[in-house]
């Protein structure tokens, strides 16, 4: 049963946020650290006097009720979902998935612009906020994809499109790779290409420069990937228990993962973090980088890749088309891992060229 769904946090929520935000018991920090030891404390003193005194949630809140907001239950777990029609009853159904630190928010600044081609089916990741915490082992990429296919399948959408950045990529080529007779291709802005031993292939200087980031990545694993894929409820407990906490750890990825030349505001940076607080889904999200696996499921339909300059790490073509069908490859270069909010109008026109001019639309078809 999809069931609508409007956003109504309780208002005891809010004033036990302001009371911790004006009770935080701060760390002291070395003169000049800069960023050598983690995040600055002046900047993040900064942002949490905006998020106490003068971020207002419910203005948030009346604006996302705008949207047309579902939940369903799949598969014993809570999905909540944001379902936008076209005014085109013949457009290609599409799913947008999110990744981590992120959430549906991720997808805002597109709707307008994809919704005068597509249907749009915006879900919150098993575990991210209003689709709730995971209650059991289990929910990695593949067991996702598949409540993603029943989603898609209940909605009335028996072919459709795919697209996703983040952990949202790894969600939509395994939703290719499960589901290949629905799903006519997959877009991805974020695609790990990590090295094949003994590829024989002859790569360009500025691949191999690509490929050598990836490689120190790989070998010195980002502090906060260590421990939520090895310790997801240990972290869990301080960002729950400390909403200065849950912002340092999700506005670092924000400050380190974005082009400096189109910086995410910081109401949108609040919006994002108040998610996670106000939910309280800090450990059931880190709890993916647990369960997801390693390696990317084989994907057998068209992949459309979007490069943006400043991710963290940006593929390698020859070494991806070893696995994916690649169809469609667009280098940009400005835009980071956020390219949803950072570069929207460059994103949402990307998507659309593959789907609609490099994927051919036969059989796509809005519901039954």
């Amino acid at each position: 049963m999809i069931k609508p769904f409007r956003i109504e946090i309780p208002q005891a929520d809010l004033d036990d946020l302001t009371d911790r935000l004006a009770r935080t018991r701060w760390p002291n920090e070395v003169a000049d650290a800069g960023w050598d030891y983690g995040f600055p404390l002046a900047r993040l003193r900064e942002l949490a006097e905006h998020w106490r005194t003068r971020y207002d949630w419910r203005e948030h809140e009346k604006r996302l009720n705008e949207l047309p907001h579902f939940t369903t239950e799949i598969d014993g777990q809570n999905i909540h979902f944001v379902h936008v029609r076209s005014a085109d009853p013949e457009a290609l159904p599409l799913i947008l998935t999110h990744g981590w630190p992120g959430s549906f928010l991720e997808f805002l600044d597109v709707i307008e612009p994809l919704s005068r081609d597509f249907h749009l089916v915006i879900p919150s990741i098993p575990g991210y906020g209003f689709s709730g915490p995971t209650h059991e082992r289990g929910w990695d990429i593949v067991r996702i994809a598949r409540a993603w296919v029943e989603l898609m399948h209940r909605l009335g959408y028996e072919r459709y499109g795919a697209q996703g950045g983040d952990f949202g990529s790894g969600i939509s080529t395994a939703l290719g790779a499960v589901a290949p007779e629905q799903v006519v291709g997959v877009h991805v802005n974020y695609l790990p290409t990590p090295p094949v031993p003994d590829a024989g292939l002859e790569l360009s200087a500025s691949d191999e420069a690509r490929l050598d980031k990836i490689r120190k990545l790989m070998a010195n694993r980002p502090p906060y990937q260590a421990l939520q894929a090895l310790t997801p409820q240990t972290i869990g407990y301080a960002l729950t228990d400390s909403p200065v906490g849950q912002l340092a750890w999700i506005a670092e990825r924000f400050a380190q993962w974005t082009d400096p030349r189109a910086p995410i505001d910081d109401e949108r940076i609040l919006t994002n973090v108040s998610l996670y607080w106000l939910t309280a889904t800090a450990a059931s999200a880190a709890r993916l980088h647990h369960d997801a696996p390693r390696r990317a499921e084989p994907c057998p339909v068209p992949i459309g890749v979007a490069v943006f300059a400043h991710d963290i790490t940006r593929p390698v073509r020859p070494l991806a088309e070893l696995r994916y069908d690649i169809g469609h490859w667009s280098e940009f270069d400005r835009g980071g891992h956020f390219a949803a909010m950072e570069v929207p109008e460059l994103l949402a026109e990307d998507i659309r060229n593959f789907f609609l001019t490099r994927i051919a639309p036969e059989g796509a078809h809005g519901p039954e």
